[in-house]
């Protein structure tokens, strides 16, 4: 006769697979991904700041109509990993609320998350702008759109993805999943925040950083509000000035690096 697994022992395994299957669907693929692509940038002749990347590119040039399709598509198919997260949450008896996503705080959540934008954005850019000059970052391209109607939509609906995706997953679920199975609060932590580095390494080296160190930040406010709410705020905020702002100002200032 099989010998038999305890029920806890059951559950961790569960949780544990749960967890790794929901990252390789969605932001552990991207870590991936990023380290391919900066391994290329690294062995490319010439420097880092000398390569771009290109955060909102056109699907198909020329064709504006089927280049929304596209784009749409790609928004609302990157939305699915939330949207098992929020499934597999009300399975286990809670749901996004458990997280801190739904409408029971608007005001406190958008004061706060308008304020942490307000001050990572200002020292983001300024990291971005000195880690590029010293070769460590590559010249990072928010948007490059054509100038049609549904461009700005498009730049906002794909700033609002970008915040519910990595702060529900890497914040929010992960840090429960990861409590569930028994990792220290610093443990957590640091996976989270190197998990946000990561995906983010093909900007370069300053992108690893300066998104491991938002990240901490950004554990640290969600264990002290237990929201998620005010992280997607803020960083829905942060995307929506760089796509939009960087739209508006390239070639009009000098500050701002373009390829």
């Amino acid at each position: 006769m099989a010998e038999s697994i305890p029920h806890e022992e059951v559950s961790r395994r569960v949780l544990r697979s749960e967890t790794l299957l929901v990252l390789a669907l969605s932001l552990g693929a991207s870590g991936v991904s990023a380290l391919i692509s900066f391994i290329g940038s690294l062995t490319k002749p010439g420097g880092l700041k000398d390569q771009a990347a290109t955060l909102n590119g056109s699907y198909a040039p020329g064709r504006p109509w089927l280049d929304l399709a596209w784009q749409l598509f790609g928004i609302a198919s990157a939305l699915v990993p939330v949207a098992l997260v929020a499934h597999l949450l009300i399975r286990e008896g809670a749901g996004l609320r458990t997280l801190g996503l739904d409408r029971a705080r608007p005001w406190p959540d958008l004061g706060r998350g308008t304020l942490v934008a307000a001050g990572i954005g200002s020292a983001g850019l300024a990291f971005y702008l000195v880690a590029r000059a010293a070769g460590f970052n590559l010249t990072v391209v928010p948007e490059s759109l054509p100038d049609v109607w549904w461009k700005f939509p498009v730049l906002i609906l794909s700033a609002l993805q970008n915040s519910l995706v990595e702060e529900v997953i890497v914040v929010g679920y992960l840090l429960r999943r990861l409590g569930q199975l028994g990792w220290t609060p610093m443990a957590a932590l640091v996976a989270s925040s190197v998990l946000r580095g990561s995906y983010h390494l093909y900007q370069g080296i300053g992108g690893f950083i300066g998104n491991l160190v938002m990240g901490v930040v950004f554990v640290l406010l969600y264990r002290r509000w237990g929201r998620v709410g005010p992280l997607v705020v803020a960083h829905a905020l942060l995307d929506i000035g760089a796509f939009v702002g960087y739209a508006l100002l390239a070639g009009e200032v000098d500050w701002l690096p373009t390829p």
